[in-house]
């Protein structure tokens, strides 16, 4: 069964790729990178331990407890949505804007809105943890808001890019174009 969620689109990753937005439908919404093997794993993990909760709500309703399989089913099910949304996480792109997913939040900014989207050192957080370390960002400023902080998108300690700094560097550039490309058209 194909996950279209989980797989970048393939251009992103030739070496040497000279078209800068090698897509037929720029409508469609698009992550520029494969997720990283930090986020992978720890959505193993929650669909590992999501298939245990549903092999003991089968046991439990088997045993003749049915609400109490009913409620490991109903914690399998949370688990499952779980890992889905954190396979999720993570920065979008398309002709109509620039979507930052976070487990529990969707902010979308159009190309209209956006000021300038570029690379910068500065301290980041180490996997999404309250320790920050100094990195790279990729940072969002959006226009009309006086003294708004730039917005993260991207970090090299990140679940997707902690020690893949190759892979930071490609879907970095890979934003930026796609910032260049319609800001100019807005």
């Amino acid at each position: 069964m194909p996950l279209p969620f989980l797989t970048a689109d393939r251009a992103f990753d030739e070496p040497g790729e000279d078209l800068a937005l090698p897509f037929d439908d720029r409508d469609r919404w698009r992550r520029p990178y494969r997720p990283g093997p930090w986020r992978v794993g720890a959505a193993a993990l929650l669909l590992l331990l999501a298939s245990y909760l549903l092999f003991a709500a089968v046991i439990i309703v088997a045993a003749g407890n049915a609400s109490g399989g009913g409620a490991c089913l109903v914690l399998a099910v949370v688990v499952i949505a779980c890992a889905l949304r954190l396979l999720r996480m993570g920065t979008w792109v398309s002709a109509s804007g620039l979507r930052l997913v976070r487990f529990f939040t969707t902010n979308t900014t159009p190309w209209t809105y956006v000021m300038f989207v570029r690379t910068v050192q500065q301290p980041v957080r180490w996997l999404g943890l309250p320790r920050t370390v100094q990195g790279q960002a990729l940072v969002l400023q959006r226009g009309g808001h006086s003294g708004e902080e730039p917005t993260p998108l991207l970090t090299t300690h990140s679940a997707d890019f902690l020690g893949r700094s190759e892979a930071f560097d490609r879907a970095a550039d890979a934003v930026e174009v796609w910032a260049d490309e319609y800001r100019q058209r807005a």
